[in-house]
């Protein structure tokens, strides 16, 4: 019998209260006194209370400057609880948050910030000068309200010659307190962009209904409760940190920890500081933290569950005997469409099996991505999603209609993911469209040998693309792009062999110091397709690579 993931049992059980204002506020009427938001680098620690009638304050900040319910406002700062108490302050006055990476500049910058018409900025006071290159471009901006890091006035001054009006930060605080904005499941809440790997970033619009659901499932997926501490160190712009941590420790009235970066030699030291009994891992972060030099205290924390997305199949059973943990979860999904497969808590999964479908909230489809019609169970399909319960998808893509009409054509949203799925209901990460492999009649998934070459302790960071083969109809051959610290290619493909198949070895290894990324962190691939093989890249099939 095909199995689905039902343990998906909303804290908030009436959807019309699915908003950042009601969730704030029913915990700081009930248990005010409650710690919400710990900051260890800023020696910060706010209860439920407190953050409460401070983002009434920013509310009322944004008001006193004429901000009206539907405005944008673009934050672009690090991480710091006034990050976060920004967030807060422009749900409950029924702005519009558009969190914008911090690496961006530029026409990166540019093009986010005209895409979403922001009327207001809040930025950490360095990023000043990038605002002030692209003025001509942004006419939308009339305000900006500046986060203080080290050089404040300089700051204030640029953006005021660039014609802008610019305060302290601080001020927002200042303001009367305001009551909430009364607002609903569908009032649009977030503009999240993606990383723009094929063309201009694209902004998910993203409604109060999902912000809450992407938490709520993240509620579920490590059974978070009151009584937990949950850690981020991945950034508030994007979404791992802000509403798939952040966001489910406010559902539950638990403690949110945030943290500047993510640091692998530090995150044991970090988990025993502050408690932390429940944190997540993006990536590599896994794989970084594994490679750490054991210590005969790696266990002596309190953390019981970590969600990584993916999970290092290869690694997560010795992974949690390290470091003594109940649970390491998954959940394949997307900031468009909410996670609809999801893996049930402490369950041993089949190996690279993401989840299980949550049916009562969400319909799926593996599909042949030419004719949308779907493929037998077993054969790998694109996954296309609707959802069940209202405004727990995206409302489109902000600005951009036809790309909206694209994504959901046939009335399925399309996500360009190929995925597999078995006869027991488990679904498989196969790999990204665009970034399939096919060699010699079999297709290849990256994914699943980048996860092979990570797996080897001197191996940092990989990733794995098809490169055209010299014969005429031979389709792909491997490339595998490595950034290591010893290891020659002979070693690697001796560690590969067994651990793939024949048809998946790379052929091709180049060693580089850093591989090419957005500035969001997802891997520039078209760039190493264009530099294709290079002079130092060693090929498995030369004399020379023996």
């Amino acid at each position: 019998m095909t199995r689905t993931y039902n343990e998906l049992v909303p804290i908030f059980t009436d959807p019309r209260t699915w908003t950042v204002g009601h969730v704030l506020r029913h915990h700081a009427l009930t248990r005010p006194e409650a710690t919400c938001l710990i900051a260890p680098e800023e020696a910060v620690s706010i209860t439920y209370g407190q953050i409460y009638d401070r983002a009434r304050a920013i509310a009322g900040g944004f008001s006193a400057v004429g901000a009206l319910r539907g405005d944008r406002v673009v934050v672009m700062a690090a991480n710091s609880s006034r990050f976060i108490q920004t967030w807060l302050g422009c749900g409950l006055a029924g702005l519009v948050e558009a969190p914008i990476n911090t690496a961006y500049q530029g026409d990166f910058l540019r093009h986010q910030v005209a895409l979403a018409e922001a009327r207001y900025v809040v930025t950490d006071d360095v990023f000043a000068d990038r605002f002030a290159a692209i003025a001509s471009d942004i006419p939308t901006v009339q305000a900006f309200f500046v986060i203080e890091t080290g050089c404040l006035a300089t700051a204030l001054s640029t953006l005021r010659s660039a014609g802008w009006q610019a305060t302290p930060w601080e001020e927002l605080l200042s303001a009367d307190r305001v009551d909430p904005v009364e607002l609903g499941p569908s009032d649009l809440a977030s503009i999240f962009y993606t990383s723009g790997t094929t063309g201009p970033s694209k902004g998910v619009a993203m409604p109060h209904g999902q912000m809450y659901f992407f938490g709520q499932e993240v509620v579920s997926l490590q059974r978070v409760t009151s009584a937990d501490t949950y850690l981020t160190t991945t950034p508030l712009f994007h979404g791992n940190a802000q509403f798939m941590a952040a966001y489910p420790a406010l559902i539950v009235g638990a403690r949110l920890v945030i943290r500047g970066k993510f640091s692998a030699s530090r995150w044991v030291d970090q988990l025993r500081e502050n408690q932390i009994t429940v944190t997540n891992l993006v990536g590599v972060m896994m794989d970084f933290i594994w490679k750490q030099a054991p210590r005969d205290d790696d266990s002596d924390n309190q953390l019981r569950s970590v969600y990584a997305a993916p999970t290092a199949s290869s690694i997560v059973g010795g992974f949690m005997k390290r470091f003594g943990l109940e649970a390491v979860v998954d959940a394949f999904g997307l900031t468009e469409t909410c996670a609809p497969i999801l893996s049930p808590y402490g369950e041993p999964r089949p190996p690279g099996a993401a989840g299980l479908l949550a049916s009562d909230y969400f319909e799926v489809r593996l599909v042949d991505p030419e004719t949308d019609r779907e493929v037998p169970v077993g054969a790998v399909g694109e996954l296309v999603v609707r959802y069940r319960q209202p405004w727990t998808c995206s409302l489109g893509y902000y600005g951009m209609p036809e790309k909206t009409v694209e994504a959901w054509r046939n009335l399925w949203f399309h996500t360009g993911d190929a995925l597999r799925r078995d006869e027991e209901g488990w679904y498989y990460f196969i790999d990204r469209y665009k970034d399939a492999l096919r060699r010699r009649g079999e297709n290849i998934s990256s994914y699943e040998v980048e996860q092979v070459i990570l797996s080897h302790p001197s191996v940092i960071e990989c990733t794995v693309l098809g490169v055209p083969a010299e014969v005429e109809a031979g389709e792909d051959e491997v490339l595998a792009v490595i950034v290591s610290d010893d290891l020659d290619p002979a070693k690697l493909w001796a560690w590969c062999d067994g651990r793939l198949p024949a048809f998946a070895m790379p052929r091709f290894v180049r060693f580089v110091d850093a591989i090419p990324r957005t500035p969001s962190e997802k891997v520039r691939k078209s760039v190493l397709r264009e530099q294709g093989i290079t002079p130092d890249t060693h090929d498995r099939t030369s004399r020379s690579a023996s």
